[in-house]
């Protein structure tokens, strides 16, 4: 006996672009509702007789969805709606703007500014005094480093990427970090330019100042100042 879920799910197709079809009829279900995190999906055999289509149809498209983390099979079970998010999710957003580099760059730096900005504001309403405490440790590496004499951009790098990672960790919200971590990561190469840039052409004191405002916003709960702090901290037209 198919229960109501599985009615809603279970509705004939047709033959063009099957396996897509069975991936669309199956993530509709889930935005709906009835497919709910947790739930176990009709089996091959159910979707393959209802939908009208051979069962490495259906075998393909679930491949594909365990594949991009929606579902799980677990052996002997079956195959189950996912709970909670995975990394696997955010890949082909990766994916998407790797090979549409050229059209994704600039709404992607626009994108960073923007996020980051939301970061701190959320930061700001979560953090908490132990948060604040590591931020400002970060900080004062991030101003050991740079103040050296014999500078090393490497070690700059990092002291700069656990900054920001700090930041993005006292959101306390895992989708939130991820997302960040996802678009630094694409912005790697470009962010590197730019403290590289900063620091050979003499601007250590600058660079420095840029994070010392941000950690004060912070630190002084002060939102008014996050748009314009967070935008004086971007040096890419310089580059």
């Amino acid at each position: 006996m198919i229960n109501k879920s599985k009615d809603i799910v279970l509705k004939p197709i047709n033959k063009e672009s099957v396996v897509q079809q069975v991936i669309d009829r199956l993530t509709e279900a889930m935005i709906s509702g009835a497919l709910k995190p947790g739930d176990k999906i009709p089996t091959e055999m159910e979707m393959s007789e209802t939908f009208g289509v051979g069962r490495n149809s259906i075998r393909e498209a679930i491949k594909i969805l365990v594949y991009l983390g929606v579902l799980e099979i677990k052996r002997a079970d079956g195959t189950f709606v996912r709970n909670g998010f995975t990394d696997s999710m955010i890949d082909p957003m990766i994916y998407g703007i790797i090979l549409n580099a050229d059209e994704s760059y600039v709404e992607l730096k626009e994108f960073r500014e923007l996020m980051e900005q939301s970061i701190v504001r959320s930061a700001i309403k979560k953090s908490t005094k132990k948060d604040i405490e590591l931020l400002h440790e970060k900080y004062k590496v991030l101003e050991s480093v740079i103040m050296e004499e014999n500078t090393d951009i490497a070690r700059i790098f990092q002291a700069d990427n656990d900054f920001h990672d700090t930041i993005s960790e006292m959101m306390h919200n895992s989708l939130m970090i991820k997302i960040n971590s996802v678009v630094r990561t694409l912005t790697y190469s470009l962010r590197l330019k730019t403290v590289t840039f900063m620091i050979e052409n003499g601007s250590k004191q600058e660079l420095l100042d840029a994070h010392k405002d941000i950690y004060e916003v912070i630190k002084n709960k002060d939102f008014d100042r996050i748009e314009s702090v967070i935008h004086a901290s971007y040096f890419y037209d310089r580059i």
